[in-house]
């Protein structure tokens, strides 16, 4: 199987190509130069010319509180670029599966949201991430929507990579505590990806397609993803972080976030039979390969 995926650096695109390798499946990541999101016209041929059997769009405008004074870009690449890359899956004749966002709901839900709840996005982020999904769904029937959140990996930028930078210099953290949703490892949502595509590649059932929630099993708010970390810290070298749980109005961001992140994935589980493993031993799993690397970076 031959999978282009958009972007080059990011988590996703990142776990990609290593679950890929270890699975003897072709990943191919395309991006800047030779396409960039925000220019439409580059994105047909640049993925035409890799003849993929599925292409994965991965690639986003994802800095949340930035594209709250630069919504126009985030839009660009998020709404438009992902139009544009549906467009070139749809010419070529190959399913695409689309990676979306926990912010295009509100957050007032008091429980996990379904495929089916009203979206109701509340950051310039969450609209363009919402106008992304339409524009995928407008432009091909042949499409997977994965709906994720709270990502994390061993690659690029995110909170436990954060915890872990922070925890370097100091012995006491103030975390937010009133948001509530799942820690998701990036490398199992390439699995997944790797397990869905494969089936649609060969499989063209309506029911196969649509809009999917894609998180790890379980729910947390921030500082319990902190203390999990930190739990992970201390069986390695013994050092103890201290967690003051604080509130989301402790802690002023330019771009409001959903109170409530959390994604059922039932549907996931009935349609494809994939539900995602729980979030504390996903953590474990990274946090210890992060762990490791730095001890063997400083011996």
């Amino acid at each position: 199987m031959r999978i282009a995926v958009t972007g080059k650096q990011g988590q996703v695109v990142q776990s990609l190509l290593r679950r890929g390798a270890e699975k003897g499946i072709d990943i191919i990541p395309v991006g800047r130069p030779e396409m960039d999101l925000a220019d439409p016209a580059s994105i047909a041929a640049a993925l035409s010319d890799l003849r993929p059997d599925v292409i994965v769009s991965a690639a986003a405008y994802t800095a949340v509180d930035k594209a709250e004074s630069e919504p126009e870009l985030a839009f660009a690449v998020n709404a438009a670029g992902a139009g544009a890359v549906a467009e070139a899956a749809s010419k070529i004749g190959v399913p695409i599966i689309h990676l979306s966002t926990d912010y295009v709901f509100s957050g007032d839900k008091p429980s996990p949201y379904s495929e089916e709840d009203a979206t109701r996005p509340i950051s310039a982020y969450g609209r363009s991430k919402l106008a992304g999904e339409q524009a995928v769904a407008a432009t091909t029937p042949n499409h997977v929507i994965l709906r994720t959140a709270w990502v994390y990996s061993p690659f690029g930028a995110n909170f436990l990579k954060t915890m872990l930078r922070l925890s370097e210099t100091r012995d006491h953290l103030r975390v937010v505590a009133d948001q509530a949703g799942c820690p998701t490892s990036a490398l199992d949502i390439a699995d997944a990806i790797l397990a869905i595509a494969a089936r649609i590649k060969t499989d063209p059932s309506p029911s196969l397609r649509g809009t999917f929630h894609l998180t790890g099993s379980g729910e947390a708010n921030w500082a319990d993803f902190a203390e999990a970390i930190f739990a992970e810290l201390h069986k390695s070298c013994g050092k103890s972080i201290g967690v003051e749980r604080i509130t989301t109005a402790d802690y002023p961001t330019p771009a409001k976030r959903p109170a409530n992140s959390r994604l059922s994935g039932d549907k996931l589980a009935r349609t494809y039979g994939i539900r995602l493993p729980d979030w504390k031993q996903s953590i474990k799993v990274v946090t210890q390969e992060l762990l490791t690397k730095q001890f063997r970076e400083r011996a």
